[in-house]
């Protein structure tokens, strides 16, 4: 008889051959594979009717292997294990090497950079990978394991993570608010440069200087002048440099506040209903890496672990 590989028998019928002739059983065959001893009984049976001759022989419910069972077993037994082999190395590939993260140049300049060394300490067995991108990945297709976005947290059937909120406020340099005391109050702005922020968040929570300056009861300010710049941190590095005053997200902004290369003139905060997720696909969340950089993020950001289970089908954030 030829056997093609387009032609080949069931592989559930062949595993229950090759666990059946292990235990000589049928029973225990079925208690290894959780199925009952008839569907092990008919697998066999299928089996030995597409080969065309007997597997076993059945006399006093015992098994015996024939001529042609004993000829075939040590070759599919050793299929059977090769196969298992090739999926545990599937398995250990994505435990080991660095962990692949991808997210917005900004966040990764501003935030995540800044932070790694404490990962390092904390994980010095992972490495990791940043891909500074405003791509939108696909997962299915790149070599990414996980993702930070910016977004309102409908990532499809992805799993995603809610790890920091996000506000926005006004910024500039100590050196410019100090400026002959010409920045105290919102209106002081008229005689300020306005640093814009264009890049592409898509964001409608977010105020521009035109609905910022409105709120604040200011009419007297052209909102549309200034400089513009389509990265958050470019206009962050603006401000630093005293070129004007900012419209910052708060997230982004908090390590040059920190350090003094930024101050905050006036003590108004606006949340907003985007934030930043923790995004990958399910099957990702059970890897040693993607858990420990999951468990870091949380440490960074005291954050209370709310698990977001978005309605959409897409696999690409």
């Amino acid at each position: 008889m030829r056997i093609s590989l387009s032609r080949l028998p069931p592989l559930n019928a062949l595993r229950a051959f090759v666990v059946a002739a292990k235990h000589m059983s049928f029973s225990r065959a079925a208690g290894e594979l959780h199925v009952t001893p008839a569907a092990i009984s008919q697998q066999i049976k299928q089996l030995e009717d597409q080969l065309g001759c007997e597997l076993f022989r059945r006399s006093n419910r015992n098994l015996v292997l024939t001529d042609e069972g004993q000829a075939c077993l040590p070759g599919l037994a050793e299929a059977f294990e090769r196969i298992v082999h090739a999926l545990e190395q599937i398995d250990a590939a994505g435990q080991a090497g660095p962990i692949t993260v991808s997210v917005a140049p900004s966040f990764a300049a501003k935030w995540l950079v800044p932070r790694l060394d404490n990962f390092r300490t904390v994980h010095p067995e992972i490495d990791v990978r940043i891909s500074a991108s405003m791509h939108l990945v696909d997962f299915d297709v790149e070599d990414v394991d996980c993702a930070i976005r910016y977004g309102a947290g409908d990532y499809g059937d992805l799993f995603a993570e809610r790890i920091l909120e996000e506000t926005v406020f006004p910024v500039c340099s100590p050196a410019l608010a100090q400026n002959g005391g010409a920045l105290k109050k919102p209106r002081d702005l008229a005689q300020l440069t306005l640093l814009h922020d264009d890049s592409p968040d898509q964001d409608p929570s977010c105020p521009d200087w035109r609905m910022w300056l409105k709120a604040a009861g200011v009419t007297d300010v052209e909102a549309a002048r200034g400089l513009r710049f389509n990265q958050s941190s470019l206009v962050l590095e603006a401000a630093v440099a005293g070129q004007g005053v900012a419209l910052a997200k708060g997230t982004l902004a908090a390590e040059d506040l920190r350090t003094g290369r930024l101050i905050r003139p006036f003590n108004v905060t606006q949340t907003l209903d985007f934030a930043y997720y923790l995004v990958c696909p399910r099957r990702k969340t059970s890897l040693a890496k993607v858990v420990a950089f999951l468990r870091w993020l949380r440490a960074q950001t005291g954050n209370d672990a709310t698990l977001v289970d978005a309605s959409l089908t897409s696999s690409s954030l």
